[in-house]
């Protein structure tokens, strides 16, 4: 696979999303999918609309909304990103046979196509990976989850429940496949020449919405199994639009890519809050009880990642443990 140039400038212009644009005009009670273990909605057909707002719900110590807990997203997992319902690449559920409109909606919510604007060559890219993951016979081939590394942005959203805490100046996130930390207090970012995983964030409340900057991705983590992605020259602008009675959020999040995209796109992400009204499950509400006294608890410990250790299309046998996870 070819690899997209990093010595392309970083691009400059970040787009302004579009929360209220991006989010399908179904009220939230409409956002119901089939039930699933724990409480969760798997397979929700609408995103509720979750206007921005001033924000009235409590708050933590240092006047950040008090937004901590377990969330889970709420239109399927990752294996395919703008059809979340299709599965992975050589398979075909029955579910996927169903007319558009009767399955879960892509993630993609600008362009109304529900479709990712690639450039020729980037679309190109992502194809020639969706076709080889199901017999990966190059290490490019191999999902980099099956290798246990971060699922970055945007996937960790999508890759069981994960669970929000605060502190003083920051938002930390805590993902079954790594953290991500979110400061608050103006700090410039990091060197351009640095390129992280879940990317470097800067952010500040407006009202019920986190609003986040997040650059140096390294372009190495994929958005699902059909291998789309983006560049470490990628930007992302995401707004986390809280609900007032913190029950959930969505995360719209707008990426800027001139060496991938022919123009910036916008992803909307429904997620739904967990609490211990809900029965754990393995999935969406991944938790423990805290072996304490007391009322109950729950803790989200981090999952245990062995290499080639399920199912993740093909296994990773024979990837030398020393090599790229994935070269463009």
């Amino acid at each position: 696979m070819m690899r997209i140039s990093a010595a392309l400038l970083l691009a400059t212009a970040l787009a302004t999303a579009a929360p209220l644009a991006a989010q399908d005009a179904a009220p939230a009670s409409a956002a119901r999918g089939a039930r699933q273990p724990g409480g969760g909605d798997r397979w929700a057909r609408t995103v509720p609309v979750i206007a921005s707002s001033p924000w009235s719900g409590p708050r933590t110590p240092d006047r950040q909304p008090d937004i901590s807990g377990f969330y889970s997203n709420t239109i399927s997992n990752h294996s395919n990103f703008t059809d979340p319902q299709a599965g992975p690449p050589g398979e075909h559920p029955a579910v996927a046979k169903l007319p558009r409109d009767q399955r879960a909606p892509s993630r993609v919510s600008d362009p109304p196509d529900g479709q990712i604007p690639y450039l020729p060559t980037a679309r190109a890219l992502q194809e020639d990976f969706a076709k080889n993951f199901p017999n990966p016979d190059k290490p490019r081939y191999i999902e980099p989850l099956a290798r246990c590394a971060p699922a970055g942005v945007p996937k960790s959203f999508m890759w069981h429940g994960f669970e929000i805490r605060q502190y003083p100046g920051v938002v930390l996130i805590l993902f079954d496949s790594g953290w991500r930390l979110i400061r608050l207090d103006k700090s410039p970012h990091l060197a351009p020449s640095i390129k992280l995983w879940n990317g470097d964030s800067r952010g500040h409340w407006e009202g019920n919405t986190l609003v986040v900057d997040t650059t140096n991705n390294n372009g190495k983590a994929l958005f699902g199994r059909y291998g789309d992605f983006m560049s470490e020259n990628a930007t992302v602008a995401e707004r986390f639009i809280f609900d007032p009675d913190r029950s959930r959020f969505n995360y719209v999040a707008t990426f800027t890519d001139p060496t991938v995209y022919a123009r910036p796109w916008t992803a909307t992400i429904p997620i739904k809050r967990y609490t211990t009204a809900d029965k754990p499950d393995e999935w969406h509400f991944d938790v423990k009880p805290v072996n304490a006294p007391g009322p109950l608890r729950y803790e989200h410990g981090e999952r245990i990642c062995v290499e080639n250790n399920g199912p993740f299309g093909g296994g990773a046998v024979g990837v030398p443990s020393d090599g790229p996870v994935i070269a463009r």
